[in-house]
C-alpha cells in the first residue's frame, strides 16, 4: 500500500471545498477518507484498517476489489468502453442471461437502469402501463430511492419534503417487535397486517391500484424479516384484486440473505412466493459500476412487443456495468460466496449477536439472516424506547476507534458485512461490538 497522509488530507480538503453530500447538513460534515479496500477491510491514508461491517451502503456483497470483477471491467474497457442502449452488446446479453438464470423460469427479460431508484421508477411505470391504473401502495417502513416516484413510494421521513409525485398510498407492514397491530405472536402480526392491507386496498378502490411495492425484507427500515405467511398473503391479495406485485430486492438481493434473492431465501415449505416484477441493484455487481434493473415476466414483457415502452436511459446496459455483473455473478457462483453468506449467518453471526443481546440490555432485538442483520437498540428493554441519537453517536465513535466501520439507521445498528466475510472476521467484529457496548453503557 503506497499511502501518503498528505494525499488523505488533500482528499478531505477537496471534498469539503467542492463536494455536496446527500442527506446532510453540509457544514457539520467530517467525512472519513477511505484510501483503499480488500475483501471485508478498508483503510485510510494513514494505514489504519477497519472491518467494513457496513458493506459501504449494504452493497459490496462480493467484498472490496475482488480480482474477478476488476479484471472483467478492465477487459471490457479494452474492447468497448461504452455503447448506446439501442444497440445489442454481448456483455449486456450475458448479464441479463445470468440474472434470469438466478431469478427463475417465471421471468424472461431484464430492463437495465443506473441504480435501484430508477429500477423502482421503471417497475412502477411498467405496472401502471400494464394495468391501466395509477396508484402504488407501499409501506411506511421502507426506502425505495431518491428519484421522483421512488422517494414518494418511500415511507420514511425522507419522502415528506419530496412529495411531488402523485398516486402514492402507504400502509403499515408487519413488525412484531414494534407492532402497529397489538399482536402477541408473529402469526398474529402477519394476519393482522394482511387484514390492514386488504382494508387499505378496499378503501382506495382496487380498480385504481396498479401495484403493491414492497421490499422483500425492508433493509434501511431495520431488516424486518416478514413473519410466516405474510408474503404469501400479499401475493394472494394482489391476485385477488388484479394488482402487480413488485419485490424491491435492491438491498436484499444477490447473496445478502444467503440466497440469490431474498424471496427465495424466505420460501415456506420449499415454495418461494413469486412476485410479478423484481427490482435490483447493489449486490448484483457490488457497486463496482453503477447499475440496477427490473426483472420482467413474459406476460408483462409481451405487452410491449407492439406497444412502445416510454422509458429509457442513456447508460442503460452500460458495457462496463454489464461486464462487472458477469464477473461478479460468475465469481459468486464459482467460489460459493452465496453459500458462505448463508452458513456464516446461521452458524456465526446469528448466534454471536444473540449472545451479545443476552449480555447487553441495550440490544432490544436481533433480526436477520445471511449477512443481513440489525440490532434494535433501546434505552429501556421493557418499554422498548429507542436509544437516543446522542448515545448512538457515542457508540458509533467507539466502534470506529476500535477498528470497525458500522452502519447505523435511526436506533438500529445494522450488521451487514460482505458475503465473503470469514468466521475469524466475524469473531473479531463480535468482540469489537462487545467491547464498545461495554464501554458505552458502563
Amino acid at each position: 500500500m503506497n499511502l501518503s497522509p498528505e494525499d488523505g488530507q488533500l482528499a478531505y480538503e477537496l471534498d469539503r471545498a467542492h463536494v455536496f453530500h446527500s442527506w446532510s447538513a453540509q457544514a457539520a460534515l467530517k467525512p472519513m477518507v477511505i484510501a483503499g479496500g480488500l475483501g471485508s477491510t478498508v483503510w485510510d491514508f494513514d494505514g489504519n484498517e477497519l472491518l467494513d461491517f457496513s458493506s459501504q451502503l449494504v452493497n459490496v456483497n462480493i467484498g472490496h476489489q475482488h480480482p474477478a470483477v476488476v479484471a472483467a471491467i478492465q477487459a471490457q474497457a479494452d474492447i468497448l468502453a461504452t455503447v448506446a442502449p439501442a444497440h445489442a452488446n454481448l456483455a449486456r446479453g450475458q448479464a441479463a442471461q445470468r440474472i434470469l438464470e438466478r431469478a427463475g423460469s417465471e421471468f424472461s427479460k431484464v430492463f437495465f437502469t443506473n441504480g435501484g431508484a430508477d429500477a423502482n421508477e421503471n417497475a412502477m411505470r411498467m405496472a401502471r402501463l400494464y394495468t391501466g391504473r395509477d396508484k402504488v401502495l407501499s409501506t411506511y417502513r421502507s426506502y425505495h430511492g431518491n428519484t421522483g416516484s421512488a422517494v414518494v413510494a418511500t415511507g420514511d421521513w425522507r419522502r415528506v419534503p419530496n412529495e411531488y409525485a402523485r398516486a402514492h398510498v402507504h400502509f403499515f407492514g408487519p413488525f412484531s417487535y414494534r407492532s402497529e397491530f397489538w399482536s402477541t405472536t408473529p402469526e398474529e402480526e402477519s394476519a393482522r397486517a394482511l387484514h390492514h392491507l386488504e382494508r387499505v386496498i378496499q378503501a382506495e378502490g382496487p380498480s385504481s391500484i396498479a401495484a403493491i411495492l414492497i421490499e422483500t425484507i425492508p433493509g434501511t427500515a431495520g431488516v424486518l424479516v416478514p413473519p410466516p405467511g405474510y408474503l404469501a398473503g400479499v401475493r394472494a391479495l394482489a391476485d385477488k384484486y388484479g394488482i402487480v406485485l413488485i419485490f424491491d430486492e435492491v438491498m436484499c438481493g444477490f447473496g445478502r440473505t444467503g440466497g440469490w434473492f431474498a424471496f427465495q431465501s424466505l420460501s415456506e415449505g420449499g415454495e418461494p412466493v413469486i412476485p410479478d416484477l423484481i427490482t435490483f441493484a447493489k449486490g448484483v455487481n457490488s457497486g463496482y459500476v453503477p447499475v440496477g434493473g427490473v426483472i420482467i415476466p413474459p406476460f408483462i414483457a409481451d405487452v410491449f412487443d407492439e406497444q412502445v415502452f416510454p422509458g429509457g436511459l442513456t447508460y442503460s446496459g452500460h458495457p462496463l456495468a454489464m461486464a462487472s455483473i458477469v464477473g461478479a455473478l460468475d465469481a459468486m457462483q464459482n467460489e460459493g460466496i452465496v453459500d458462505n453468506a448463508a452458513r456464516v449467518g446461521a452458524d456465526v453471526i446469528g448466534p454471536g449477536l444473540r449472545a451479545l443481546a443476552e449480555k447487553h440490555e441495550a440490544i432490544g432485538e436481533v433480526r436477520g439472516l445471511g449477512v443481513f442483520w440489525a440490532l434494535d437498540l433501546v434505552a429501556d428493554p421493557v418499554t422498548r424506547e429507542p436509544l437516543s441519537l446522542a448515545t448512538i453517536g457515542v457508540l458509533k465513535a467507539k466502534l470506529l476507534s476500535l477498528g470497525l466501520l458500522p452502519f447505523f439507521a435511526d436506533n438500529r445498528l445494522h450488521v451487514v458485512p460482505p458475503c465473503v466475510v470469514t468466521d475469524a472476521e466475524v469473531a473479531r467484529a463480535l468482540a469489537i461490538y462487545d467491547e464498545a457496548f461495554t464501554a458505552v453503557f458502563a
